[in-house]
């Protein structure tokens, strides 16, 4: 039985979409007869190794995690650090088929390391927003040293894969690495919920809902989204925006300087349960984002049945498949508050759902293998 070694600054419930998206990963890499370890970061509260869905979990002690959503400069910085040694433990333990190495920073100098300190191969997977993302000043394709090191993780990879054209486009823009990348989506695992009704969920039946999920960080945009709302004077346009981060007093205030407190609804953090349950009780997704590497997010609202509306530069692109999924430019409000307006008016629904068997767990962890 082939034995892979997944490296992964994050795991659920730390961090965001990279970490669920390489758990969903390990666990097709599961589905298709591996076995998985996972090494990561530990954080309050979670166990030093578990076995988590069968994925054998490995947790290091990182300095200057502050929280589970989001990782500080700090930690990302000192990670590969924090986790080489336990990294050498696991390999001079096991014998791996290869290594899997999620985000060309922090994790890829790792990944490098390893694969060359024991002879294992290594495929490198790029989320996008670890070699390109416009809302930080700290973003690798900002400064020459971090393209070179970016650069040098890739040209020492055994293969690198990029989840969507975008990232690998960027990946070739900004780093020019010496080898070819494949594109590989995400794999997505449809979640079983229960059913609930708007009453149970505290929503009027009267009200037209759009619904976004993710961190609440700069790159989601949603200050964008609720400045679109402003412009809406039609009140039964509402917001449900799931997630939790840093800016969410600054979005809190936004919505009251804009007159519209009352219409933007800031869930936090929610259960997968509760969250899909707000998603089938939505009117419209709305993905407001300046980037994504990829969307993970669309996968859930088309695994519902939702209608999209999306920015248009990123991964997001590769996954805007039906008729009523429409995209815009970022920040272009006029554009939102029209689709919104229309979708109130035309009650779009794509009750057609996408076929998901693209992005199964089984088939694109045997691409991985392949």
């Amino acid at each position: 039985m082939k034995r892979i070694l997944v490296l992964n600054y994050e795991f659920p419930p730390l961090g965001g979409g990279g970490g669920v998206a390489a758990k969903v990963l390990a666990k097709g890499f599961i589905q298709n007869g591996c076995q998985v370890d996972y090494l990561t970061s530990s954080y309050t509260g979670l166990k030093r190794s578990e076995v988590v869905d069968g994925i054998n979990v490995y947790r290091v002690y990182v300095p200057g995690r502050t929280g589970l959503a989001t990782a500080t400069m700090l930690s990302l910085v000192l990670f590969p650090f924090a986790a080489f040694c336990q990294g050498v433990r696991l390999c001079r333990k096991n014998r791996y088929a290869f290594i899997n190495t999620h985000f060309a920073v922090p994790t890829g100098p790792l990944g490098f390391a390893l694969s060359k300190l024991f002879g294992i191969r290594n495929i490198l997977s790029l989320h996008g927003g670890d070699i390109y993302d416009p809302t930080k000043k700290s973003s690798p394709h900002r400064s020459a040293l971090m393209r070179s090191a970016v650069r040098f993780v890739m040209n020492h990879a055994d293969r690198v894969v990029a989840q969507s054209s975008n990232t690998k486009e960027n990946a070739i823009r900004y780093y020019h690495p010496r080898k070819d990348i494949d594109i590989i989506p995400l794999p997505y695992e449809p979640f079983e919920f229960s059913p609930a009704t708007r009453a149970e969920l505290g929503l009027s039946d009267d009200l037209f809902y759009t619904v976004s999920v993710g961190r609440l960080v700069p790159r989601k945009g949603f200050d964008f989204l609720i400045r679109s709302i402003a412009e809406i004077r039609n009140p039964k346009i509402h917001a449900l925006i799931i997630g939790d981060g840093p800016e969410r007093e600054n979005l809190l205030k936004l919505a009251h300087e804009l007159g519209i407190g009352d219409r933007i609804h800031l869930t936090g953090q929610v259960s997968e349960e509760r969250k899909f349950q707000y998603l089938s009780n939505a009117n419209v997704y709305v993905l407001s984002s300046v980037h994504e590497g990829f969307g993970i997010v669309l996968q859930e609202a088309m695994q519902v049945g939702l209608p999209i509306i999306s920015t248009d530069t990123g991964g997001q692109r590769d996954l805007i498949r039906t008729e009523s999924d429409l995209t815009i430019i970022y920040n272009d409000t006029n554009a939102l508050s029209d689709l919104l307006n229309i979708h109130l008016r035309q009650s779009l629904y794509n009750n057609t759902k996408v076929n998901m068997q693209d992005f199964s767990l089984m088939n694109i962890g045997a691409r991985y293998l392949q």
